[in-house]
Formats: structure tokens, sequence, C-alpha cells
């Protein structure tokens, strides 16, 4: 696996990712990291046809959670030289799908951008779960989702982190807090009395046309290896459960193929 740091930063969090990856798994291109200035800018891979690129702040790239955050993005990566359909397929697709015929709030639309990135997350994780420990990335969970939940804005912000935000909204917290219980239920890594399942209460008490057990059922029942079709009816369901399903019942019609 070939690691290339751009620009001054750290180089152990990157290789100490590059080992754990390499347990389990390679990369054909390869990755330039490229370190930059800006603290509030979010880590993201971008994927070119002779290399992948991992963009992280310089903030990020010296916190403790540097090597995780580095092994999420490989895994990324992973999942789309693979050509996982979470990784290649048109998000924009899928959502013009679900959302055909009706007319939503912009901050709304923004979050079904935001749901559509934690399904590629989920199949992120289940990479980055398989080769690394799990601790740093529940201390995570549960750090961003009480921000989130101490910090209720009365205005609306729209989420910019891969993961989870303080400062978002009391309806994309709830999907947050959904997406959180869902991969430590597909992957076994808290127990039931953990303080995670008491700050998803809270977020779904803050939301309550959000279904947030529907949220955590649909992304901890994701399959492992979905056909196109299967990810963009998963996609499409996702969407309409947190945009049109007014009542957050989540039984409207599937699209069709």
């Amino acid at each position: 696996m070939d690691v290339r740091l751009r620009g001054d930063g750290p180089v152990d969090p990157f290789l100490g990712a590059a080992s754990l990856f390499e347990t389990e798994h390679d990369l054909d291109l390869p990755v330039h990291v490229r370190v930059r200035g800006n603290p509030e800018e979010r880590t993201w891979a971008g994927h070119y046809d002779d290399r992948h690129v991992l963009n992280i702040s310089r903030k990020a790239a010296t916190s403790a959670m540097a090597r995780e955050l580095a092994l999420h993005e490989f895994a990324h990566m992973a999942r789309y030289e693979e050509g996982h359909p979470s990784h290649v397929q048109s998000t924009d697709e899928a959502l013009f799908l679900a959302l055909s015929g009706h007319s939503i709030e912009r901050r709304r639309l923004a979050h079904c951008y935001q749901i559509a990135n934690h399904m590629k997350d989920i199949y992120a994780d289940d990479i980055t779960l398989s080769v690394g420990p799990a601790g740093k990335l529940v201390t995570f969970f549960e750090s961003q989702l009480a921000a989130a939940v101490a910090d209720r804005p009365r205005e609306h912000h729209h989420p910019d982190s891969r993961l989870l935000t303080g400062a978002t909204d009391p309806d994309i917290t709830a999907v947050n807090a959904a997406f959180a219980l869902a991969m430590c239920d597909r992957h076994d890594l808290v127990a039931s009395d953990h303080r995670l399942y008491d700050l998803a209460h809270a977020a779904a008490d803050d939301a309550p046309e959000v279904d947030l057990p529907a949220f955590r059922r649909l992304f901890r029942s994701l399959a492992a290896d979905p056909t196109e079709s299967e990810h963009r009816k998963a996609l499409v369901e996702a969407t309409r459960l947190y945009a049109v399903d007014a009542d957050g019942s989540g039984d409207g019609p599937a699209a069709a193929d």
C-alpha cells in the first residue's frame, strides 16, 4: 500500500492506519494525504484515475482520532475500488426517485445527502471495524451525540462531519443517533446499558417526527453485499422515511427500478 504525505503534517497516524488496513485489505492505487490548514474542514476522500486523495485538516491530523479517521477513509477507498454500490451509484438519482412529486425544504434535502453519507460510512466502517479497535469510535459517537443533544439550536444548521455534529437541528441529530446505535448493533460494540442509549432517547424526544427506531433498523440491516437495485431501494426508503413520511412510519411505496 503506497501512502504519500502532501503538506506539513504528522506521518505516523497514516502509516499506522495503513499497517492495520493491510492486515486484511489492500488498495491498487496510491493514497495522497493532503493536510489542510482549515480546522473546520471535514475529513474526506477523493477518487481519481491514478490515485486516491485523503483530505484532512491539520487539527484532525494531530488529534487522538487521526489514525482512526485515516483508517476510515482507506476503507472508503477500498469500497470505491471494489465498485460497491454504496460508493459508485448516483446519490442524486436515488434522491430523485425518492422525492419525485414532493417539495421539501432545502435543509431537509441537505440532510438527505447526510443520510446517504451515513450509508456509505456504514459500509466503510464494516471494513474499519474488521481490522481496528472500536473503543475510540464508540467514544467519538458518545461525545459528539452528547454535544449535539446538549446544544439544541434555535436555527437550523447543516451537518458537516463524517459522523455526528453538534449544533445540528434535532431532526438530523435523531438520525445521527440512529446511525451510531446501528453501528454498535452491527458489530456488537456496547452493552445495553451504555450511555449512548440514553443520549439517543433524548435525541428522539427532541425530534418526534423522526422515527429513530426505524432508521436504526434500516441502517443496522443494510445487506453486506447488496446488488445495485437493493442499495438503491434502501437509499430511496431512507430518503422517504426522513423527507416524505410525515408520520415517520416509513411505509410508503418503494421506488420502481
